[in-house]
């Protein structure tokens, strides 16, 4: 029903996100729920000339394999592994789930040990700084579920949001990147969060779909041991099989020194345990994807929620560094809109953005009626 959807971005992931290259080498990681976008994909990738690799795995395996998994068997599993991501030029990975909470039952020791010797050093030191990697979650019956609606009406939104003209976002984005970069002092405010950091001398980043489809961000990361105050999160979140609900952190000098949430409070503990880097914020990022208004506890959708930011605890990236490094990177979310209880974005001091919308005359193009296609 949707093969010309999935032609475009298959063509757009390969030629666009990628900007693949004759003669290059990308890996793409997926499972035969996303079968039909591989297959396109691999079409598009030996028409620019490039070599296809792929890595095709299902969740049941990677389920029982994280039920007997111990550090040793994970340090094999990267051994293994590093050699081949590290010959990449380009990486493309797919989502695609049947149960988002099909890990809920795996042993969260066993989580954390695979996050910190498999996650980390084959995606964060490896992938993420080495390739030029995108990343996607495809549409299935449980994705649907997640964002309310049935997998017809879903698909429709999905390739909306996913195939639209993000060299025009690209575009609009170059204001609000200058004014990130000559801006020292944050201020976010909303219902329960009052928060205050610097992101003096840190680069803003564009993410106009070469990274994450859908895109719609622009992030930066704060002075490290500048963060004060306190957040509460209003957008649920997804983190290996468990959901959470109304996260709040509270911060001196940088490090998270209370956490709290509506539930799975000692599971939330042991993530933010996982290392020291864990109880910093490695990312802040202001969302604008007009066609995402809502969350649908899929975080490459939620993340770009337009009028949220999210304020990640763990490691920074390597183009926004402020030299916080973590086994976690996880992007929590506060949508800043009416509808969520509104909120206000002040940089040095002068209000940028009110209730999800940008009033700094020079950022209007941001706003959702300016960037639909």
């Amino acid at each position: 029903m949707y093969r010309k959807d999935i032609q475009i971005l298959a063509h757009n992931l390969v030629n666009y996100s990628t900007h693949l290259q004759k003669g290059e080498k990308v890996l793409i990681e997926g499972n035969h729920l996303c079968l039909e976008l591989i297959l396109e994909i691999i079409k598009e990738v030996y028409k620019v000339g490039a070599y296809p690799f792929v890595n095709y795995g299902e969740s049941k395996i990677t389920k029982e394999l994280l039920r007997g998994t111990n550090e040793e068997h994970c340090k094999l599993l990267a051994k293994y592994m590093q050699p081949k991501m590290s010959d990449m030029d380009a990486y493309i990975g797919i989502g695609a789930t049947e149960n988002a909470f099909d890990l809920k039952d795996i042993n969260i020791e066993n989580k954390r040990i695979y996050i910190k010797n498999y996650q980390k050093p084959i995606h964060s030191d490896i992938r993420v700084p080495k390739t030029k990697w995108v990343i996607l979650n495809y549409p299935t019956n449980s994705f649907a579920q997640s964002a309310n609606m049935g997998l017809e009406e879903f698909s429709e939104f999905y390739f909306k949001v996913c195939n639209l003209d993000y060299s025009k976002m690209n575009k609009a984005m170059d204001n609000l990147k200058a004014l990130m970069e000559k801006t020292d002092k944050v201020r976010i405010t909303a219902k329960d969060t009052d928060l205050t950091f610097s992101i003096k001398g840190i680069p803003a980043i564009k993410c106009a779909g070469e990274m994450n489809i859908p895109d719609g961000e622009i992030y930066t990361a704060p002075v490290k041991e500048s963060v004060n105050g306190y957040i509460h999160y209003n957008a649920p979140s997804l983190h290996n099989g468990i959901k959470f609900n109304d996260i709040k952190l509270y911060f001196e000098n940088g490090k998270i020194v209370k956490i709290e949430s509506s539930e799975n409070q000692a599971a939330l503990e042991k993530i933010f345990d996982i290392d020291e880097g864990a109880r910093f914020i490695g990312e802040f990022a202001i969302g604008v994807n007009p066609y995402i208004t809502k969350p649908m506890l899929d975080i490459l959708f939620d993340e770009k929620i337009s009028g949220s930011i999210h304020f990640t605890p763990g490691a920074c990236y390597e183009d926004a560094f402020n030299g916080n490094e973590s086994a976690l990177h996880w992007d929590l979310v506060l949508i800043q809109t009416k509808e969520y209880g509104g909120g206000e974005i002040y940089f040095d001091d002068k209000l940028i953005r009110k209730d999800g919308v940008f009033v700094e005359p020079t950022l209007l193009c941001l706003n959702p009626e300016n960037l639909q296609s």
